[in-house]
């Protein structure tokens, strides 16, 4: 739960690394695994960007309004995730910001915020964001998501509170709740 909580938030997680990449790590699978999140009538058309070495660099152009991000080989387990291409700017920004070696929430929460006052971020009324996680990688990314997955969405609703939506703030993973209320990337938590 806390990695799905990191990943919405935009928060890239630093693990151990896993073994070396398997032959199962082809550009084929790297797109299969990387458009999991997204309901198939998506999947062909999104942009897929994917990790050589510490960058992530685009091996689809993309026909619809979402994008990808595929699994980085260095962390233990499966971690992909799909978002609409109006939260680009935030999500670009959080990962220019650890390349920088900003690395705490606090410090890339409070950049990021910076740059949405000032008109460098501009973040969408509302946008979706998908992910799947799983403790391997060992399956056939073509056949679908691992056995053993769990799935998180997370719609963003800037500045959204408890009393604006009726959205519950207390987490659970039994309901929909708010995370970050009140903030420019406050967002509905929706595990499946």
């Amino acid at each position: 739960m806390i990695r799905a909580l990191m990943v919405a938030a935009g928060v890239v997680l630093i693990a151990a690394p896993a073994a070396a990449q398997g032959p199962q790590r082809s550009e084929r699978w790297e797109i299969a695994a990387a458009v999991l999140p997204l309901p198939d009538s998506l999947r062909a058309g999104a942009r897929v960007l994917v990790y050589r070495g510490p960058d992530l660099v685009e091996v689809r152009a993309g026909s619809n309004e979402m994008i990808c991000l595929g699994d980085d080989p260095t962390h233990k387990g499966l971690q992909v995730s799909c978002y609409h291409k109006s939260l680009e700017p935030f999500m670009a920004r959080g990962r220019e910001l650890r390349a920088a070696g900003i690395t705490k929430r606090e410090a890339v929460d409070s950049a990021r915020l910076a740059d949405v006052k000032s008109g460098r971020i501009v973040m969408p009324s509302s946008a979706i964001l998908s992910s799947i996680f799983a403790d391997s990688d060992s399956f056939d990314a073509a056949a679908g998501p691992p056995e053993k997955h769990r799935a998180l969405d997370v719609i963003y609703l800037p500045y959204a509170t408890q009393e604006s939506t009726g959205i519950p703030e207390q987490p659970a993973t039994d309901r929909p709740w708010l995370m970050f209320p009140g903030l420019p990337w406050a967002h509905v938590m929706l595990a499946r």
